[in-house]
């Protein structure tokens, strides 16, 4: 690796957190809640999502913060509430007693210390020992006050709540300084968790040979913390930053604990179907002792092949279930959405595992059926070349679950077209035969809509088994695709036309079998 370790004294460290209020933090959050309300007074819900967490108004990013406490699941995220693209950036907030009906929160933190003046970033929730939760997030400041022209400092900083309800908390102030002699101005996320009786932070690093990096702290007592060494460098040099890193262990039917680790690549240069977006979030499967280095011992994946995720945050749950969230990222700017008085929301919550095989996926969290209002079950079809047939002529949000027989399947692509309007315009969930992949096509778009297509190529496996299982989420103005079981995701924006929006089922160039196939009409979380 190179430039892996940084000089011990470029390294500082804090033995005391460093409080440096500047604003009123009462103020400063009053003020972004009206923000947000004045936002939301304008909002056009013609693509506003039903069942997918965003805010009311103002642009969103990363999830934060997320756990389970106080009989609650808390789902924090990265918030801009004074306009529709990104800015100084706050925390939103939601909770939920169920994980299917959501309720809006105060938001949590808006800059008010010297340190986070220019935004309170990204960062993660974590139980102590004592059962106190603790929030640790990234203070972040432009270093000419304005904008990135000369750089940035970025310092982990750390808060607690001011009671079980997580409504609000107390600044306890700056826990890891930058050592900006040793990093390239990017210095941010902490993901906060404890391993062989240590308490452990890792977070992403640009470092000063401008290389992606993962660094790890460790503490006795979750204030002061040392740092220990660089955890991971991306093998990609073209790679110089991982933003939003992610590490946590899994254990598979072998019972043999694994480690994942996931990170938000910056500066990976398009190759094939991989690394298409500007940015993109994937992970290495492998092992790890603590304080010790980690050892990839699998070939790096996406974590969705989507157009729009990235910077996605895990937890573990009560049950041990360890569940992620995304934020399905509008990287085609301007976003049609951001006239309409909000930009972004997140995915659905997925569970992450390895399944019989050892094999990760992520599929819907259980609870997500939870969701379901009533179901039509179509049971088996056959199509014949070019054959279309309407599943749903006027569909409001919801879900469909197919089982293709791949055997019996001659068409070149068995095309599921969602948001089909008057116009011509939809977006097609495919599996493409002559390439073996699941794809989504945006060719068919309306004017003003990102067009382009993603592509999750099949493992052979897949193929071979002679059948593939769909399940596709159909919201307002997105679109989330789990394949055999979440082994490939792809999440995308969709911006339908007015008028009804049909679901249509297409056996492009040839005959298709469906084994099964149902339609679920999905209910509202609540925060429309």
């Amino acid at each position: 690796m190179s430039d892996l370790i940084p000089a011990p004294h470029s390294i500082p460290n804090i033995d005391t957190p460093v409080l440096d209020p500047i604003r009123d933090h009462a103020q400063e959050l009053a003020k972004a809640e009206a923000g947000v309300a004045a936002l939301a007074a304008t909002r056009d819900d013609r693509w506003y999502p039903a069942f997918h967490i965003a805010s009311d108004g103002g642009w969103i990013n990363d999830p934060n913060g997320l756990c389970f406490f106080g009989g609650r699941w808390h789902v924090f995220y990265q918030l801009h509430p004074y306009g529709t693209q990104w800015g100084p950036m706050h925390w939103g907030h939601v909770s939920s007693e169920d994980m299917v009906t959501w309720r809006r929160e105060p938001i949590m933190f808006a800059p008010s210390l010297e340190q986070e003046k220019d935004g309170v970033f990204s960062g993660s929730a974590v139980v102590g020992d004592d059962g106190r939760l603790r929030f640790y997030y990234t203070g972040h400041r432009w270093n000419n006050g304005v904008d990135d022209a000369d750089g940035q400092w970025q310092v982990q900083m750390l808060a607690e709540p001011d009671d079980d309800t997580l409504t609000s908390a107390t600044k306890r102030g700056m826990v890891v300084d930058c050592p900006r002699q040793a990093v390239d101005s990017h210095f941010r996320d902490p993901k906060v968790f404890k391993a062989g009786g240590v308490w452990w932070m890792v977070f992403g690093v640009c470092s000063a040979a401008r290389r992606g990096q993962m660094w790890l702290y460790r503490s006795d007592d979750m204030v002061t913390w040392r740092f220990e060494r660089v955890l991971f460098e991306h093998p990609d040099p073209d790679v110089w930053m991982l933003e939003c890193p992610d590490f946590f262990p899994l254990r598979g039917a072998d019972g043999r604990e694994r480690w994942v680790i996931g990170f938000s690549a910056m500066g990976a240069r398009p190759r094939g179907f991989a690394n298409r977006n500007k940015d993109n979030a994937g992970y290495l499967i492998g092992s790890w002792e603590p304080g010790g280095e980690f050892v990839p011992e699998e070939a790096y994946r996406p974590w969705d092949a989507g157009h729009n995720f990235y910077a996605p945050q895990s937890f573990t749950a009560p049950d041990g279930r360890q569940l992620m969230l995304g934020w399905m990222s509008p990287f085609d700017e301007p976003a049609p959405m951001q006239a309409d008085g909000w930009c972004g929301n997140l995915t659905l919550v997925r569970e992450v595992k390895l399944d019989d095989a050892g094999f990760l996926v992520t599929p819907p969290a259980a609870e997500m059926t939870g969701l379901r209002l009533g179901t039509t079950d179509m049971g088996a079809l056959s199509l014949g070349y070019d054959e279309e047939r309407t599943l749903a002529a006027d569909a409001g949000p919801m879900e469909i679950e197919m089982t293709l027989d791949l055997a019996a399947c001659a068409a070149d692509r068995a095309s599921l077209r969602v948001h089909g309007t008057d116009d011509g315009s939809f977006l097609a969930v495919c599996y493409d035969a002559q390439i073996g992949a699941v794809t989504v096509d945006r060719a068919a778009a309306p004017a003003g809509a990102p067009h382009g297509c993603r592509v999750a190529p099949l493992d052979p496996d897949e193929l071979a088994c002679g059948t593939l299982d769909l399940r596709v989420f159909v919201d307002r103005g997105c679109v989330e695709v789990y394949v055999d079981g979440g082994r490939h995701v792809l999440s995308d924006y969709s911006y339908p036309g007015a008028g009804p929006r049909a679901i249509r089922l297409v056996a492009e160039g040839g005959p298709l079998e469906v084994r099964a196939l149902a339609t679920h009409r999905l209910r509202s979380i609540g925060l429309e």
